[in-house]
């Protein structure tokens, strides 16, 4: 198994699905792109994967920061 986004080869299994064989959530050591494997094949597979989003390990050692998640906002 490797990363659709950057080709890495270290995937690791997030989460199983709660109905045996449906779907695994897996995510990249090194990009952190996660996925679900019943998403279709351009989320899912290298060569399926889009060209203008695909990565190289020198893009992600030269991206300028990893975005902070927003705090939740909360509905009263």
């Amino acid at each position: 198994m490797i990363c659709p986004r950057c080709a890495y080869e270290s995937v690791d299994k997030l989460y199983t699905s709660p109905v045996p064989g449906v779907w695994d959530v897996l995510q990249c050591q090194q990009c952190l792109y996660s996925w679900r494997t019943s998403e279709p094949d351009r989320r899912t597979k290298r060569e399926a994967y889009p060209e203008e989003f695909k990565m190289t390990f020198e893009d992600i050692e030269n991206a300028p920061e990893v975005p902070t998640i927003p705090p939740l906002v909360s509905k009263n």
